[in-house]
């Protein structure tokens, strides 16, 4: 299993970045899949899931209404469009595989993950 981020980078408060996470190594299209970010000195936070057909999202408060999570199964790849950020978005952005079929994980709940992109957001 694989699970590789790109597409983070440093944006001004207010831009735009789309993040992507290519899968391999297994059958994409039979896991749940979350975007997950670790800011600095804290924990991990949850930031959004998926479910297997990409039609049943879920979405953090602090993220709800800028971010929007999307997947390709027929490219084994996962999205998250983060428009309108904010400085306290800054964190190490992974993506995750659910190992449930919640759209609200635990950390117990993830089985793999990726190493993660970096997004800082400043002026």
């Amino acid at each position: 299993v694989l699970l590789v981020e790109s597409g983070g980078g440093l944006v001004q408060p207010g831009g735009s970045l789309r993040l992507s996470c290519a899968a391999s190594g297994f059958t994409f299209s039979s896991y749940y899949m979350s975007w997950v970010r670790q800011a600095p000195g804290k924990g991990p936070e949850w930031v959004s899931s998926i479910n297997r057909g990409g039609g049943n999202t879920q979405y953090a408060d602090s993220v709800k209404g800028r971010f929007t999570i999307s997947r390709d199964n027929a490219k084994n790849t996962l999205y998250l469009q983060m428009n309108s950020l904010k400085p306290e978005d800054t964190a190490l952005y992974y993506c995750a595989r659910v190992v449930t079929t919640t759209l609200a994980p635990r950390i117990h709940d993830y089985d793999y993950w990726g190493q993660g992109t970096q997004v800082t957001v400043s002026s």
